[in-house]
């Protein structure tokens, strides 16, 4: 069967597609912890006609597709199928259009999200979800990512409006709408937002787009503790101040930063990371509010930063912490946890992460976003040494059931992939036989990224 597809493939794309060994390795995992798994072929598609194309044949003979952008992802996503091809989108980078009156954008699927931003700068307006990674919005879409700034702008789900989604079967349809609201039937957009590529293939996004703030300033606050630092931001939020992102890093990772990047004038302790925008008048009287929040809880070495290039110093620390931690074993790769929480039970469970890492003797360096409760501990190991990754394993296993007892989810902003599909029994274990009837409806033959979330027998 997958014969008569090379066959009509080849024909079809030519150089676009790929048997190669080194090709198929270099799209056969994202950034996460799996060994790569190589599909038999990658194929290199430039339209929504084209992916068309592929599914059709692809249904017609039962064949396994992976669709794959920028490779960021981190629970398993994207990792290849050896029975059959992955849809990379890295030619469908182009930016469709931009409307900065209505503060509105159409993309395609492997736009980047600072490509993006750079094409946008001139007329005012940026696209503000912030993953860390320079990922693609057509994954962030995949996998419902947020990021840094939630806390003010939201994650993908507050910022897409519309999406190009091209299902098993080859339709091509066009979900939602340019507009702020509608309630026109069901909400397909929703469906396909952290779907994960279990559905179709979503090769074009509509984004709601914000104004550039006309002034941002940057702040750093050391603290003696976690928990002070925890307690900081949870009130900063309580009391309603408008912040875009509160970040922490605990003691471990800023020693951590500071070594790996050579930082300076920057203290090994619990610091967080602020920034505000808006108007001058309104950051300084933000910036000032923060300080004394700080103040209570021990906050010290307070530093705030207008220009771009200060602020980019002040969160050289924060922007580095995956790389800083992958480089502390050489070909080592990094767990990242992704547990999210009210805010109210942040610093229980921030506490109970670090108590748990030292009983099991785990190396645990930890950022958080803390302004939406999301936080990750970002674990190093070695893949030859197989006993550390399961103490890994294991200390995620009480992390997420600390996480679900205290209101919180398995995931706030990575997916499921293969990492959490377990995790998502117990959190919606309720709700799989309804994602499984909707699979099953919209792809008869399990052919869309099989086996990433659910399993479907």
């Amino acid at each position: 069967m997958f014969d008569q597809v090379e066959i009509q493939l080849k024909k079809i794309f030519n150089g676009r597609y790929s048997t190669s060994v080194s090709t198929r390795t270099n799209y056969a995992r994202g950034e996460d912890t799996y060994d790569p798994v190589l599909s038999k072929a990658v194929v290199f598609p430039e339209t929504n006609e084209e992916v068309s194309k592929i599914l059709r044949l692809c249904n017609e003979h039962k064949i396994p597709v992976v669709p794959f952008g920028t490779g960021t992802s981190l629970e398993g996503n994207v990792v290849g199928n050896e029975k059959g091809i992955t849809i990379c989108l890295e030619k469908m980078n182009k930016v469709l259009s931009v409307n900065a009156e209505d503060f509105d954008c159409r993309v395609q699927a492997c736009v980047t999200k600072e490509q993006l931003n750079d094409y946008l700068r001139e007329d005012g307006v940026f696209f503000p979800i912030d993953p860390g990674a320079n990922a693609a919005i057509g994954g962030m879409a995949s996998t419902s990512a947020s990021g840094t700034m939630a806390v003010k702008y939201g994650t993908m789900k507050t910022v897409i409006s519309g999406l190009t989604v091209v299902l098993p079967n080859g339709d091509i349809i066009n979900t939602g709408s340019r507009t702020k609201k509608t309630s026109a039937g069901y909400n397909l957009t929703n469906l396909f937002i952290g779907s994960e590529g279990t559905l179709g293939v979503i090769t074009e996004v509509q984004l709601r787009l914000s104004p550039i703030p006309e002034s941002i300033m940057a702040a750093v606050c050391h603290f003696p503790t976690l928990e002070n630092a925890v307690q900081t931001a949870q009130q900063v939020i309580q009391y309603g101040i408008p912040i875009a992102r509160i970040e922490m890093l605990n003691k471990d990772q800023m020693g951590i930063s500071i070594k790996y990047s050579k930082l300076k004038d920057i203290q090994e302790v619990p610091t967080l990371f602020f920034e505000f925008h808006g108007s001058e008048m309104s950051n300084d009287e933000n910036i000032k509010i923060v300080k004394e929040i700080s103040k209570d809880n021990n906050g010290s070495s307070f530093k705030w930063a207008k220009d771009l290039e200060e602020r980019n110093k002040l969160w050289k620390a924060r922007w580095d912490v995956y790389y800083s931690v992958k480089a502390l074993i050489n070909n080592g790769r990094v767990y990242s946890t992704d547990v999210c929480l009210p805010i109210s039970n942040i610093t229980e469970c921030v506490n109970y992460a670090e108590e748990q890492a030292k009983k099991f003797g785990l190396r645990a360096p930890m950022v958080g976003h803390l302004g939406d409760g999301n936080f990750h501990v970002l674990l190093p190991f070695d893949p030859e040494k197989k006993e550390m990754y399961k103490k890994i394993r294991e200390f995620n296993d009480l992390l997420i059931k600390k996480a679900l007892e205290l209101n919180g989810t398995i995931t706030g902003e990575h997916g499921v992939g293969l990492h959490k599909k377990e995790y998502l029994l117990e959190e919606h274990g309720d709700n799989i036989p309804v994602m499984k009837m909707i699979k099953r409806s919209i792809d008869q033959n399990n052919i869309m990224n099989p086996g990433k979330i659910f399993d479907l027998n």
